[in-house]
């Protein structure tokens, strides 16, 4: 049976943990991804009304921004809150109720996924007052939006699992994490690419998360929506199964 009550207090939990400073986790990435707008936009100086397939530079690169946004803070919240629990000792405060591995990392994704979504809507209403948009396809821009949090937030449990330092979290971060993202078709069209490094993109469950939600909302796609669809949640159960495994184990979490 699902312990319903120890699971819906664990990710209430993990929700009421960012609220609190909402400040940080959910205004700072709209600042964040406003001030990449502003910088990408101004940077092409005399091409500012560069276009892209026939769309406009700053349209193109918008939803590639906030989708970052939201994997970015799916991932932080998640890491963070594991990690956290690790160095301050209160870990055995999770592992000790009567909850599954599943139950737990069932938890920590909602976490996850609520602040990656929280913070998806508010910055596409930000970056809609600079450029406007239309959403095309709502459905699959949801799917997307949870997916890619899903995705995000299940890493984060597996860097906060295998952490033992906020050196090595930042490491997963900065050389792992932050290339993907960069490196996944959001300031440019993959189309673009030489052959083997077009090639190497679709290798890169990032591009598919940022391509598919670009068609969503402005209707345009380097790949195809139904592959990327079927590469995240192919990849989402992978990483299902490896973290509930790792919590059931007690991998670098019990002493």
């Amino acid at each position: 049976m699902i312990n319903t009550i120890g699971t819906y207090t664990l990710c209430k939990r993990e929700v009421w943990r960012f609220m609190k400073v909402w400040n940080q986790t959910v205004i700072a990435p709209v600042v964040t991804t406003l001030l990449f707008l502003a910088i990408m936009t101004l940077a092409m100086g005399s091409n500012a009304g560069r276009m892209i397939d026939g769309i406009a530079f700053n349209r193109f690169i918008a939803p590639g921004l906030i989708m970052m946004a939201i994997v970015q803070n799916a991932f932080a919240n998640t890491s963070s809150s594991l990690m956290l629990g690790k160095i301050q000792g209160v870990i055995i405060d999770i592992l000790m109720p009567p909850l599954t591995g599943g139950e737990v990392v069932f938890a920590y994704v909602v976490g996850g996924v609520v602040r990656g979504a929280l913070v998806g809507v508010v910055v596409m209403a930000a970056v809609y007052m600079f450029v406007p948009f239309t959403l095309f396809h709502p459905f699959i821009g949801l799917f997307y939006i949870v997916s890619a949090s899903v995705m995000l937030a299940l890493l984060g449990v597996l860097t906060g699992v295998w952490s033992q330092s906020f050196d090595q979290l930042s490491a997963i971060t900065n050389y792992i994490i932050t290339p993907l993202a960069f490196l996944s078709g959001t300031f440019y069209s993959i189309k673009q690419l030489p052959g083997f490094f077009y090639e190497i993109c679709h290798f890169n469950p990032f591009f598919y998360m940022i391509d598919g939600f670009r068609y969503a909302l402005i209707d345009y796609t380097d790949g195809t929506v139904e592959l990327g669809m079927i590469v995240l949640t192919a990849t989402n159960v992978a990483l299902w199964l490896v973290t509930a495994h790792l919590f059931k184990t007690g991998y670098r979490l019990k002493t």
